[in-house]
């Protein structure tokens, strides 16, 4: 409460509030007085009139009083009753104030006196009788002179009060224009003081403080509004200065966790590069722990990796001293134990140091781990476990992408070894069988002289297998040496067409349509064959003039594939050891299409092969009528 008193006891706005509130009280103040004193001098001017109109009426009865004859008696009485009327006249008696003891007052009273007393029955006796003599006219003119002496008094006195008043109004009016004049320079001053120069200094304070001078101050720092502002203006610069330099502080702490950030990322990023763009070896890994010992500040470390049904982990990329005696170790009492960790751990060691042992896994397997040397007393931060886990991710994910990779390097292997031993039993063992069969037969025949005949036939039929299996055998090294490269399926017809025909010496004509049919590779080299092994029945069986090779895809998503001829046609089924046809089903179903041969109505043969792709297996094919 003392306070705040103390704050309006030196209110700028109090003092300046209180200067204009006596500008205007004295303004008041001289409004109103000049008002009341106007509204009394009102109809003193008339008054002045009146009471100087008495004098000349006062004459104008002596007049009438001292001239000879009757008919002035008239006229006097009327003059007598005009005089009276014009001395009782309000405007006159408004002049008299309620106190009877003032001069005005006095001299009125005096003429009203010597008016009832004197002159007036005087005149009222000349009016009466006759005309006066000559010592009655001195008389009356010297009791006449004595009163209009008396009239005379009583306009000066109505004068002197009314100049009294206005005398007055001026006073008022110059007293509170003097005052104006004070309380407004004392205003100014006020003004100049603790307003104007206060403002200039806080407005230099807030330049200084613009400029990033937080170390200025104002010195205006009184009670008043303008110095309470000054303080806090203080306070202000002071508080800017402190948080300036915390964010100092915050900006270099800043820097040094963005510096960290980015020794980090370039240290995730380079390790990603020689997981993810070169074969993983142990160098790779020595590689990755120096770094790890560069930009962390951990020790020495080593990286192990277990094999499928191994229970022992192997130690492929190390640090550590060769003489330390830990180059084989895991760091823990077991590779078992080591292994079973799914997260980062720390392990303490019989000599007191300590082990970081990270897993090296995907969300598959797990893979191995990689271990760390802590420095003694030393803990890592949060971004360094976070870089160490991120790290150890990737290496697992590496190490199960290589793995991965290496496996589906072996799957195409295997599945041409099979198909390899497929095409041989289904091609040339069978043939070999056969004529196998074909030598049991002859050794009997040979024996016996007698059946040298049927024993030729065998010869021959041997002869035409081997034959058939040497064809056979260069078809199938054809076939395996067959590949599509980049071109497509496309291409890869037209290579073929070209090459039977320069073999078979006829014209084969291509027309492919594959637009909007997505094919595998194996899907391609399996149409791929299915083509060449139908033409190959047309050079070698059919007898053909030409021939024609149509392959499109239809507009449900199939792929049709018709090799057409004008040969002698299909007249009965192939050999024993001819399996082309065998082989070109077992192609159709691998497809999951449909093989049909049918001869044509005049000559020649047609071998259609229709089959969907598998990627437009899972969509379904809407069947029209007249599909159906």
């Amino acid at each position: 409460m003392k306070e705040k008193h103390g704050f309006l006891q030196h209110s700028l706005l109090l003092k300046l509030g209180g200067a204009l509130a006596l500008i205007a009280c004295f303004a008041v103040i001289g409004m109103a007085s000049s008002g009341i004193i106007a509204e009394s001098v009102q109809g003193s001017g008339e008054a002045i009139n009146l009471a100087g109109s008495l004098r000349m009426q006062a004459y104008k009865m002596t007049s009438l009083a001292l001239a000879e004859g009757a008919d002035a008696a008239v006229p006097l009485r009327r003059a007598i009753d005009a005089f009276e009327a014009t001395l009782q006249d309000a405007r006159i008696t408004a002049m008299m104030t309620k106190q009877s003891k003032t001069a005005l007052s006095g001299s009125y009273a005096a003429v009203q006196d010597a008016w009832n007393d004197r002159i007036k029955p005087r005149f009222l006796a000349v009016a009466g009788k006759a005309p006066p003599g000559a010592a009655d006219k001195v008389a009356l003119l010297e009791e006449v002179t004595l009163f209009v002496g008396q009239i005379q008094d009583l306009v000066k006195q109505i004068e002197r009060d009314t100049e009294a008043k206005i005398l007055v109004l001026r006073m008022v009016l110059g007293a509170a224009l003097l005052m104006t004049l004070l309380v407004g320079a004392l205003t100014l001053y006020l003004a100049r003081n603790d307003l104007i120069l206060p403002l200039r200094d806080l407005l230099a304070f807030a330049a200084n403080v613009g400029r990033g001078n937080l170390a200025a101050r104002t010195e205006h720092t009184g009670n008043d509004e303008l110095g309470r502002l000054g303080q806090a203006f203080n306070h202000m610069a002071e508080d800017l200065s402190k948080l300036y330099q915390n964010l100092e502080a915050r900006v270099e702490e800043k820097t040094a966790e963005l510096t960290i950030a980015n020794r980090s990322l370039e240290l995730l990023y380079h390790t990603i590069a020689r997981l993810y763009n070169g074969p993983v070896a142990p160098d790779t890994y020595v590689i990755l722990l120096k770094d790890l010992e560069n930009v962390l500040g951990v020790g020495q470390g080593l990286a192990c990796l277990v094999e499928a049904g191994d229970s022992r982990a192997r130690v492929i990329a190390s640090t550590l001293r060769p003489n330390s005696g830990d180059a084989g170790q895991c760091g823990l009492i077991s590779c078992a134990e080591c292994l079973k960790h799914q997260a980062l751990a720390v392990h303490p060691l019989p000599d007191g140091r300590r082990v970081m042992a990270l897993p090296l896994m995907d969300t598959e397997h797990h893979y191995g781990v990689l271990q760390l040397e802590m420095p003694p007393d030393k803990a890592l931060a949060q971004w360094q476990i976070q870089l160490l886990e991120a790290l150890s991710r990737h290496i697992g994910i590496a190490i199960g992408t290589a793995r991965r990779t290496e496996q589906s390097r072996r799957l195409p292997l295997l599945e041409e070894r099979a198909a390899l031993a497929r095409e041989l039993h289904d091609s040339l063992a069978q043939s070999l069988a056969y004529m196998k069969i074909q030598v049991s037969r002859l050794k009997p025949l040979v024996d016996n002289p007698q059946r040298g005949e049927e024993a030729g036939k065998v010869l021959e039929e041997l002869r035409e297998g081997l034959n058939s299996a040497y064809r056979q055998l260069r078809e199938l090294l054809t076939t395996f040496r067959l590949r599509i490269d980049g071109a497509g399926l496309t291409a890869a017809l037209q290579t073929t067409v070209a090459e039977f025909s320069s073999r078979g010496g006829i014209p084969i004509t291509l027309e492919a349509h594959l637009a909007g049919c997505s094919l595998t590779p194996n899907e391609e080299i399996h149409a791929l064959q299915i083509v060449r092994e139908a033409l190959s029945n047309v050079l070698n069986h059919a007898q053909a003039r030409q021939a024609q090779v149509k392959v499109a895809c239809a507009g449900d998503g199939s792929v049709l594939a018709t090799v057409t001829d004008d040969g002698i046609g299909v007249r009965q089924a192939a050999g024993a050891h001819h399996y082309g046809m065998t082989i070109m089903e077992e192609r159709a179903k691998n497809l999951g299409g449909q093989l049909t041969v049918e001869r044509l109505p005049v000559f020649g043969t047609r071998v259609t092969l229709h089959f969907t792709p598998s990627n437009r297996r899972k969509i379904p094919i809407p069947i029209h009528p007249a599909q159906a």
